[in-house]
């Protein structure tokens, strides 16, 4: 993997991408003749509860290898926030739901991660509406979680096919409802931990599984160390890790291994407090956590090395400070 980001490095100085709606990628030298193409892994976000307690529309990505701030991608197709609801294939990001303040929207949105530009429309979610939500993904399907619809927490799972366009199908039921949750994958299972429980009023410790691939209800996992809602999370193909939310002590990093079940394991802290998550997602070898509040809205981005453990550190900013936004990447842990 060394050499692979050596590579990335010097294919970083022979192209760059110059304007908004060229398609991304590096030329970089292959290991036997002729040249390779290799597309960055971009972890792209959209959605944003602003100071002034309006939604935002503005999509931004950056490069996760790297470190720095963020750049402008497009716009979302309606300005919403509580959109932490999202999934991407290699290709493509989606996002579920949402609220448009102070109606909720039953809106899939999709971007092309490789391209800049605005938005397209995917479908509907099937439920009615739906805030609050969370998802995860393998290959060539996402499974949202509706989280609240009608301010009622509701444990409905749905999915979609990423690669087609259209509206989404039931897959099962959670345990437990829940809202404010955080979904997290590798490519054979999605884990689904923490967040507001079917009557609103507390933070939960649940984790929750399923085969990604069938469809059914979900099976319990285990605990996360905090019971907590609002949280970011990432993966690589066999661990997990979750970030922040609301709690006590909101700047916590726990674990899990996905192809077990147990308990979370503390893996570290974030910079400072991040309440009321903005997403999170990686490239499998890096986590990025969009940090939201802290307790005031924030851009910071911190990041991890996600087969160790440790601290995370300052990765950059995004282009605008908010919360409960959506992260995707196109080389998250679901994908082969």
């Amino acid at each position: 993997m060394e050499n692979f980001y050596n590579l990335y490095r010097i294919g970083k100085n022979t192209k760059k991408p110059d304007s908004r709606g060229k398609s991304f990628g590096y030329q970089v030298l292959g290991f036997g003749s002729g040249v390779e193409t290799a597309i960055a892994h971009r972890a792209v976000w959209a959605g944003n509860f602003l100071a002034n307690s309006s939604p935002s529309n503005i999509i931004d990505f950056v490069e996760i290898a790297t470190l720095g701030n963020a750049v402008d991608f497009g716009d979302q197709s309606v300005a919403r926030h509580r959109l932490n609801s999202s999934s991407a294939s290699s290709t493509r990001g989606l996002w579920f739901g949402g609220n448009t303040q102070p109606t909720k929207t039953n809106i899939i949105d999709y971007v092309t991660i490789a391209t800049e530009g605005n938005a397209t429309d995917f479908g509907d979610i099937t439920s009615q509406t739906s805030q609050h939500g969370m998802s995860g993904n393998n290959d060539t399907r996402a499974v949202h979680c509706v989280g609240s619809r009608s301010d009622t927490v509701r444990n409905e799972m749905e999915y979609v096919t990423i690669a087609t366009t259209g509206n989404t199908t039931d897959f099962g039921d959670l345990i437990n409802g829940r809202q404010t949750a955080c979904g997290v994958n590798s490519n054979t299972r999605i884990c689904y931990m923490g967040g507001y429980r079917m009557d609103g009023t507390a933070s939960t410790a649940e984790i929750d599984f399923i085969t990604t691939a069938s469809t059914g209800n979900a099976t319990d996992f285990g605990d996360v160390s905090v019971a907590r809602n609002s949280i970011s999370g990432c993966s690589s193909s066999t661990r997990a890790v979750w970030a922040g939310g609301n709690d006590s002590s909101g700047n916590v990093i726990d674990y899990v291994t996905i192809a077990s079940a147990g308990d979370a394991t503390d893996f570290g802290d974030l910079t400072s407090v991040a309440n009321d998550s903005s997403g999170g997602t990686s490239n499998k070898i890096r986590g990025l956590f969009a940090k939201g509040g802290t307790p005031s809205r924030s851009a910071a981005i911190d990041y991890i090395t996600i087969a160790s453990t440790g601290n995370a550190a300052d990765f950059g900013d995004r282009t605008v400070a908010g919360t409960y936004s959506g992260a995707c990447s196109n080389g998250n842990g679901g994908l082969a």
